[in-house]
């Protein structure tokens, strides 16, 4: 190509060179893509706010889920277990009271049964406190007249009846009351739970063990309410529960902040790094329709954009000197 067809090119597109109007920018010039998929801030906004949004969410979701997954088996797994130890501490009590009035009714042979709930000492062993509310009791197995009756108890208005005439005052309570209270008429030992109702109408769950007195024709009883088993695992369970909702709720307001913070980063960050490419694509543009006397900014930056910005100022110069030339050799 010669110097002549090069300047011809070139220059008259130059204002400045030739007096003429600049012309019109080549239908290959970059679009302004705004915010759109296909942009860069765009691509930035799903890159580092969307996609990390999403992980963030589902890591704090998983997160959540296993603490209060966590917190509901510890409960359930300490409800278990005490109960199970309250089982076994009220069967061990049963026991040991039927061994003590064994111990009692065979040191004292003159001791007769309407007089167990009326001798003090007696009445004391085979009368023991359970629990906050309840008391072990002495009964006897039926004999030859088939009745079931209570000997030692800390109501004195049931020894010696017929256990059996309590089933209308009981109600509802009765048939799961007499199941293991007879129970032991077939088996060694009879344990289980029942309904109770409280004089406030309130039916509550208790447990009862019935433990024979080795050698004789007695049992002795042992009553609790369940409650006063799993109370103190329920407390420790609400305090779990609330100690997750607020560990939910921080974790809500962390993720809460951090996206707000990982936005505007990205928003402004995004807004700042677009705006100087399209600067310097405007620039660009400006120079390939012959505008040599653009101001490139950013030359100071020290990252890849101040490269570019150098790069393109170094094309700027060298195309005015090739038209420099060009014009000495004409």
């Amino acid at each position: 190509m010669s110097a002549k067809r090069f300047e011809d090119e070139v220059i008259p597109s130059n204002p400045v060179s030739r007096g003429t109007e600049p012309a019109a920018a080549p239908s290959s010039a970059p679009q302004q893509l705004g915010f759109g998929v296909k942009s860069l801030r765009g691509k930035m906004f799903g890159l580092f706010f969307v996609i990390p949004l999403a992980l963030i969410i589902t890591s704090s979701l998983l997160y959540i889920w296993q603490l209060t997954t966590l917190s509901s088996r510890l409960a359930k797994g300490g409800t278990e277990m005490a109960t199970q130890m309250s089982e076994d501490i009220l069967t061990r009590r049963a026991q040991a009271v039927a061994s003590q009035v064994q111990v009692y009714l065979t040191t004292h042979p003159e001791l007769k049964r309407p007089m167990f709930n009326y001798d003090i000492n007696f009445k004391s062993i085979a009368v023991q406190k359970v629990g906050a509310k309840d008391y072990t009791a002495l009964y006897e197995k039926p004999g030859t007249d088939g009745i079931w009756r209570t000997w030692a108890h800390v109501n004195p208005d049931i020894v010696g009846i017929d256990m059996s005439t309590l089933k209308k005052s009981l109600g509802e309570s009765f048939d799961g009351f007499w199941k293991i209270y007879a129970g032991i008429q077939d088996k060694p030992e009879s344990k289980g739970y029942y309904d109770w109702q409280d004089p406030d109408g309130v039916m509550r769950k208790k447990f009862m063990v019935v433990a024979p007195v080795p050698g004789t024709s007695f049992a002795v009883a042992a009553t609790a309410y369940t409650e006063e088993f799993t109370n103190p695992i329920r407390l420790m369970q609400d305090n779990a529960n609330q100690f997750a909702i607020r560990t939910r709720n921080i974790v809500i307001a962390i993720l809460a902040v951090t996206l707000i913070l990982i936005g505007v980063i990205v928003a402004v960050y995004g807004y700042r790094l677009t705006e100087r490419i399209t600067h310097l694509t405007q620039i660009a543009d400006r120079i390939s329709v012959g505008d040599m006397d653009v101001e490139i900014g950013g030359l100071q930056a020290q990252d890849e954009i101040g490269e570019l910005s150098r790069a393109i100022r170094r094309m700027q110069e060298s195309i005015r000197l090739a038209i420099k030339r060009l014009r000495e050799r004409r």
